[in-house]
């Protein structure tokens, strides 16, 4: 059947993405509770014990509040790098060391026929990470929680067929919000989260005529709006590729899942 993926809640409450291959369920962060997750996926007709492996991002709350219970639950193999595993230990609870699982970053783990590679990006974290994720010629790539989109890291996602990535916030409404200015300058520095303008302008150097979807992922419910995301990237996709017709940019929610989302076999 090829991939397909559904983004079962994403923003500053919890995050969690679901890749399957047919033969392989992959569950990207853990952002709620055992419970909610299990809720979440029911709602794509999934079973929580169906999935094969979890793959962590990086270790703040809102990617693995559920973590040490539902990979107890489930038993349930974790991959993430040395640092980040590091910081796991004091916070998910008691994991059997078979399923305590070591990904370097810019590491490649084969599940089946399904290829994932992951690559680092800039956030405050231990050492945090996206994902690309290979099936044949199929290539979907899952990157949120950066500060700014470096050259590295564009070159890991040019050329995907979907995209989830990060459109946090509207710089104007983050300025003018009711933050304090420490935690205003943490979430605009280049260790903070992409805005709606940065992800526009790194969408139009890595998208190609493969590209058929972004998923506008991680934004904030107080200094962004999904309607004012869509139009910013659209509007920049517009000025610098306009010949991008195919292109279709797709919303996340945090209170519910995407529609399973399956990538052309062609």
């Amino acid at each position: 059947m090829g991939m397909r993926f559904t983004v079962l809640s994403s923003g500053s409450t919890g995050n969690a993405t679901v890749v399957d291959n047919g033969e392989t369920k992959l569950l990207i962060d853990v952002g709620f509770s055992a419970k909610k997750m299990e809720l979440l996926m029911k709602e794509r007709e999934l079973a929580a014990s169906s999935i094969d492996a979890i793959l962590i991002t990086h270790e703040h709350s809102d990617h693995i509040k559920g973590l040490g219970a539902l990979a107890r639950k489930y038993d349930l193999p974790i991959y993430a790098n040395e640092k980040t595993w590091e910081e796991l230990d004091r916070q998910i609870g008691v994991i059997a060391e078979s399923n305590k699982r070591v990904m370097d970053t810019g590491g490649i783990v084969e599940f089946g026929t399904m290829r994932v590679e992951s690559f680092g990006i800039s956030h405050d974290a231990a050492e945090p990470v996206g994902y690309c994720f290979y099936e044949g010629e199929q290539k979907l790539s899952v990157v949120t929680d950066l500060g700014y989109m470096s050259e590295k890291v564009k070159e890991k996602i040019t050329d995907s067929d979907a995209l989830v990535l990060e459109t946090n916030h509207d710089v104007d409404m983050l300025r003018v919000g009711h933050y304090p200015w420490s935690i205003k300058r943490r979430i605009l520095g280049d260790k903070g989260h992409l805005s709606n303008e940065a992800a526009g302008e790194a969408l139009c150097d890595v998208m190609t005529n493969k590209t058929k979807s972004v998923y506008m992922a991680h934004l904030s419910r107080d200094h962004n709006l999904m309607d004012l995301a869509r139009l910013t990237v659209n509007n920049i996709v517009q000025e610098r590729a306009p010949e991008a017709k195919q292109l279709r940019l797709m919303d996340t929610y945090f209170d519910r899942s995407t529609k399973w989302d399956v990538l052309d076999s062609e």
